[in-house]
C-alpha cells in the first residue's frame, strides 16, 4: 500500500472530493445491507404466518425507496473518486509534457521517444486506475467487509460468523504475496511494452528508410521478437493475476461451507430460525464482493506502484541548461563575441572545439564553412545554449549569454536547423508556428522572401494545404524554405542557417540571400553551409577543420590565402559550370 503513501501529496489536493466520495461509498456500503435483513424478516413472517399484503407491499415499498437512494449515492461517489482520478491522470501528464520540453537535447540522446510515450499513456492510465478503482477497492472492501461482518455478528449470531472468518488469515497472506509477485512481473511488463512502442515509432518515422533498403522482412521480424517478448511478460503478469479469484473464491465456498453446515446446526438446536440463516447466507454473498475486492486491490496497486515509480524516476531528471540565479528577464542585443578554449560534448572524451575566438559586430553576417564533422552545427547550437560551454564564454552585447533567462535568449534567435522538422499542419500553421497570431499578408511576405510562395500557390489547398506527418507530402527544399520563412516571421535580431540551403538550386539560393540581405541590414546572421556561393557575401568567413578555426577573413582574403576555402569554392564553381554545360546541351 506503500503507493497510496506517495500519492498522499494528490489525495490532500483532491481531499473534498475523496472525502465525499468515501462518504457516498459508505453510504452506498450501509444501504446494501438493509435489503438481506429484510429478507430474514420476510421469510419469518412467512414462515410464522405474520406476513400481510399490506404488510409485503410496505417492504417492497421500502426497498424500492431504498434503492433509488443507493442509486443515487452510487452515482456520487463515482463521481467524486473516478473524477479525482481522472483528474490525477491530467496532472502527471501536464506535468510529463512540461519536462518533456525543459529537458536538454543530452537527455534526447540517451532516451528512446517510444519509451517517453509509454510514460505518457500506460503508465499514467495504471496510476488512475489505482487512484480510482484503487480507493474504490480500498475503501469498500473495508466498509463493506466490516458492515457485513458487525450486521452477521450483531444482528444474528456471533459464533457462526466467528466460524465463518476463519479460513481469512490465509487470504491474506496469499493476496500479499501474489501483490509482491505481481509488482515485479508487471515493471518488467510495462518495460517490455515500452520497448516496442519505440520500435513502432522508429520504424514509422524511418519508414521510406526501411523500403530503400530493402529491410522490411528484417524489421517485421524484429518487431515479432519484441512483440512476443510483450506477451511473454504479460503472460507472466496474468499468471500471477489468475491466481487471485479462484484463491479468494476458494476460500469463501469454505466460508460457505462453515456457515451451512453450523449454521444448520444452530437451527436445529432452535439457537437461530430460518430467516436469520437466511439472512446470514445473504450476508455471505455481499461478503464475497470485499473479499473480490481484496485481491482486485492488491492487484491494481502493484500495477499503479509499478507504473509510478517509472513515472517518477522521469520526473526526478533534471535540466541540465537553466536559468541562473541572477539571470536577468530581458532580451539580448549587440555585437557576438565567441571566446572558447574547448567545448566537449558530455559523456565525450574528443572536444568538438578548440581555441574559438571571434567577435561578429551587430548587423553583420558571419558564414562557417568546412568538411563534415568539423563542428559548424556544434558552433552555432552552443549559442542557442542547446549545451552550455564550460571553458570559455559566448557574449552577446558584452554579457555571457548565461546571464540572459533561456526564453529571452531563444526569443532573439530565429533557428533554422539541418534537420527541418515540419507540424502535421497546413503550411500557414507551419509558417505562423512562432506567431500564431500573424495575418495572412505576413504570412505570404516571408514566405515570399523564403522563395516558396510560388509553390505555396500551386498546391490545390494553397496556404492551407496539409503538410504530413514531418512535412512528408514537400521536397527537401520546399521544406527549407518553409523553415526560412517560419524564421523571418518572427523577425529575430539573430538568424542561424544551419546548412539551410543545401536542398535548393544555385539561383533560389542567390535569390533567397539577397533577400535576407535586404529586409536584414541592421539584423546579425550566422551561416553554416557546405556550399562556398553561400556564404561569399558575408563579412567574415570562419573555415573550421576538426573544430578549429584554420581559415578566417572576407571571400577576397581567403581566396588571396589559397588555402582550402580557395581550393572548394574552385571546385564547386567548376562542378557549376559543368551542370550548367550538360543542361545547356
Amino acid at each position: 500500500m506503500r503507493l497510496f503513501l506517495n500519492l498522499f501529496w494528490y489525495f490532500k489536493k483532491e481531499k473534498r472530493s475523496y472525502i465525499l466520495g468515501i462518504l457516498f461509498l459508505m453510504a452506498s456500503s450501509f444501504l446494501s445491507l438493509i435489503p438481506p435483513y429484510v429478507i430474514g424478516i420476510i421469510v419469518d413472517d412467512i414462515r410464522t404466518h405474520h406476513l400481510t399484503g399490506i404488510l409485503l407491499v410496505k417492504w417492497i415499498g421500502f426497498l424500492i425507496a431504498v434503492g433509488i437512494i443507493y442509486y443515487g449515492t452510487g452515482y456520487a461517489w463515482r463521481q467524486f473518486i473516478f473524477g479525482a482520478a481522472v483528474r490525477l491522470s491530467r496532472l502527471l501528464r501536464n506535468q510529463l509534457y512540461d519536462l518533456f520540453t525543459r529537458l536538454s537535447p543530452n537527455f534526447y540522446h540517451k532516451r528512446r521517444i517510444g519509451d517517453l510515450m509509454a510514460h505518457a499513456t500506460n503508465d499514467i492510465r495504471a496510476v488512475e486506475d489505482a487512484a480510482g478503482d484503487g480507493i474504490l477497492t480500498l475503501i469498500d472492501s473495508i466498509t463493506m467487509g466490516a458492515m457485513v461482518i458487525f450486521a452477521m455478528a450483531v444482528l444474528i449470531n456471533p459464533i457462526l460468523t466467528v466460524i465463518a472468518l476463519l479460513p481469512m488469515p490465509f487470504m491474506v497472506w496469499a493476496t500479499s504475496r501474489y501483490g509482491s509477485m505481481l509488482h515485479e512481473r508487471f515493471h518488467l511488463a510495462q518495460a517490455a511494452f515500452s520497448d516496442l512502442n519505440d520500435k513502432v515509432q522508429e520504424n514509422i518515422s524511418g519508414v521510406r528508410v526501411i523500403k530503400a533498403f530493402g529491410q522490411e522482412e528484417a524489421e517485421k521480424a524484429a518487431f515479432r521478437r519484441l512483440s512476443a517478448d510483450v506477451v511473454q511478460k504479460n503472460i507472466a503478469v496474468a499468471k500471477i493475476d489468475a491466481l487471485f479469484d479462484p484463491t479468494i473464491t476458494f476460500i469463501v465456498m469454505i466460508s460457505y461451507f462453515l456457515s451451512l453446515v453450523f449454521g444448520s446446526m444452530f437451527v436445529v438446536k432452535g439457537s437461530m430460525t430460518i430467516g436469520e440463516l437466511t439472512s446470514f447466507t445473504l450476508y455471505l454473498g455481499q461478503f464475497v464482493w470485499p473479499m473480490l475486492a481484496f485481491g482486485f486491490l492488491f492487484n491494481i496497486v502493484e500495477r499503479g506502484h509499478a507504473s509510478y515509480d517509472r513515472i517518477q524516476k522521469l520526473l526526478a531528471e533534471k535540466p541540465e541548461i537553466c536559468d541562473h540565479d541572477k539571470a536577468i528577464d530581458v532580451k539580448p542585443a549587440g555585437d557576438i563575441s565567441y571566446a572558447i578554449s574547448t567545448f566537449t560534448y558530455p559523456e565525450s572524451q574528443q572536444p568538438a572545439l578548440c581555441d574559438i575566438h571571434f567577435n561578429l559586430p551587430k548587423g553583420k553576417t558571419v558564414g562557417v564553412v568546412g568538411k563534415t564533422g568539423s563542428g559548424k552545427t556544434t558552433l552555432l547550437k552552443i549559442l542557442l545554449r542547446e549545451f552550455d560551454v564550460q571553458d570559455g564564454t559566448i557574449a552577446i552585447g558584452g554579457r555571457p549569454i548565461t546571464e540572459y533567462k533561456l526564453d529571452r535568449l531563444r526569443e532573439t534567435i530565429g533557428y533554422v536547423p539541418q534537420d527541418h522538422f515540419l507540424f502535421s499542419a497546413t503550411i500557414a500553421e507551419n509558417i505562423a508556428f512562432a506567431r500564431p497570431e500573424a495575418t495572412q499578408e505576413e504570412i505570404e511576405e516571408v514566405a515570399k522572401l523564403a522563395r516558396i510562395h510560388d509553390d505555396i500557390i500551386g498546391f490545390p489547398d494553397g496556404y492551407q494545404t496539409m503538410v504530413g506527418e514531418r512535412g512528408v507530402t514537400l521536397s527537401g527544399g520546399q521544406k527549407q524554405r518553409i523553415s526560412i520563412a517560419r524564421a523571418l516571421l518572427i523577425e529575430p535580431e539573430i538568424m542561424i542557417l544551419d546548412d539551410s540551403l543545401s536542398a535548393v538550386d544555385a539561383d533560389t539560393e542567390e535569390a533567397i540571400l539577397r533577400s535576407l540581405k535586404a529586409t536584414r541590414g541592421d539584423k546579425t546572421t550566422l551561416i553554416a553551409a557546405h556550399r562556398m556561393s553561400a556564404v561569399q557575401h558575408a563579412d567574415l568567413i570562419l573555415v573550421l577543420d576538426n573544430g578549429r578555426i584554420v581559415e578566417r577573413g572576407t571571400h577576397d582574403e581567403l581566396m588571396r590565402l589559397g588555402g582550402w576555402y580557395q581550393t572548394m569554392y574552385q571546385r564547386q564553381q567548376l562542378e557549376s559550370l559543368v551542370e550548367q554545360g550538360g543542361k545547356a546541351e
